[in-house]
C-alpha cells in the first residue's frame, strides 16, 4: 500500500542572476507505507528540496503530493529553543496549539526515557551533548505519531558511535510501531543499514531515478556474514553512484 505520491512535481528557484532553475523536473515518486526510504545523490541535487516541498515549506510550481496522515520533519540540525528545557522543546509542537492535555506530557517523558534522556527532562540545550539535542529533535518529531517521517541528514554531524546508537533507537521505536521514514543522507553506511529501498538521483533537475531494494533481513545484525552482506550493499551503491554498475530500476523508471 502505498502511504505516499509524487506526480509530475516541478520545483523551480531564482538564480542570482535572475533566471529559474529547475532543480525538481516532472518527478513521480512513490513511497509504501512503513517502509524507510532513502534518498541519496550529489549535493545540491534536489533532496531537501523534496523534503521542504513534500511537508509545505516549499512551493512546487507543477504537480501535486498525495499523502496519506500526518508528517513530521527531523532536520539536520536540532533547532532547539536555548530558552526552554529538554521537556518544553519536546512539547513545542502542542504548545503552540494551547495547553497541553497531562496525557500528552506523559507520552513525552515516555518517549525521552526511552531515548535515554529521562535524567535531562529539565536540562537546556547548553547543557546537552550533540547527540542528546539530536534526540530531543526526534523526540519533538515522534510525539505527533506521524504516519510519515521526513528526516534531512538528521545524523551527519554526529560522531560513528553516537550515529549508530541513534540509528538503533530510531529502528526500535519503528519496529515497535512501524510508521514510514523518508531519509536524506550521504552516509553509504547509514543507508545500508536502516533502508529497505533507496532512490539515487542524479544532477538536477531531477526528473527521473535509480531506486534499488536494500537486500538485508530484519531485524539487522552485525554478525560476520551479515557484516559481509552489509558492506557488499554499500559497494553496490558506490558502484551506482559512480555509473559503474547496470540496474533495472523499479517501478518509478530508473535514469534514462
Amino acid at each position: 500500500m502505498m502511504i505516499l505520491r509524487v506526480q509530475q512535481l516541478t520545483v523551480t528557484y531564482q538564480n542570482a542572476q535572475g533566471h529559474l532553475c529547475p532543480v525538481l523536473d516532472a518527478l513521480d515518486l512513490e513511497v509504501k507505507k512503513g517502509e524507510i526510504f532513502s534518498i541519496i545523490g550529489p549535493s545540491g541535487c534536489g533532496k531537501t528540496t523534496l523534503l521542504q516541498t513534500l511537508i509545505g515549506l516549499r512551493k512546487a510550481n507543477a504537480g501535486k503530493v498525495i499523502a496519506q496522515g500526518r508528517m513530521a520533519m527531523v532536520f539536520q540540525k536540532p533547532q532547539l529553543l536555548p530558552w526552554q528545557t529538554v521537556l518544553e522543546n519536546t512539547l513545542f509542537g502542542y504548545a503552540c496549539r494551547g495547553s497541553i492535555k497531562p496525557h500528552i506530557r506523559t507520552q513525552a517523558i515516555d518517549l525521552l526515557t526511552q531515548m535515554q534522556l529521562s535524567e535531562h527532562l529539565h536540562d537546556f540545550p547548553h547543557q546537552l551533548s550533540e547527540g542528546m539535542k539530536q534526540r530531543v529533535n526526534l523526540a519533538r518529531a515522534l510525539l505527533v505519531k506521524p504516519d510519515i517521517l521526513l528526516m534531512d541528514e538528521p545524523f551527519s554531524a554526529l560522531d560513528l558511535m553516537i550515529r549508530q546508537q541513534l540509528h538503533n533507537d530510531l529502528l526500535d521505536l519503528w519496529q515497535a510501531h512501524p510508521f514510514t521514514i523518508i531519509l536524506v543522507s550521504h552516509a553509504l553506511d547509514e543507508v545500508a543499514n536502516l533502508s529497505d529501498r533507496v532512490a539515487i538521483f542524479s544532477h538536477k533537475p531531477v526528473s527521473r531515478f535509480t531506486c534499488v531494494p536494500i537486500n538485508l533481513t530484519r531485524p539487522r545484525q552485525f554478525d560476520k556474514p551479515s557484516t559481509y552482506q552489509w558492506l557488499a550493499e554499500i559497494e553496490r551503491l558506490e558502484a551506482i553512484l559512480r555509473g559503474e554498475a547496470v540496474t533495472s530500476g523499479s517501478e518509478f523508471g530508473g535514469e534514462r
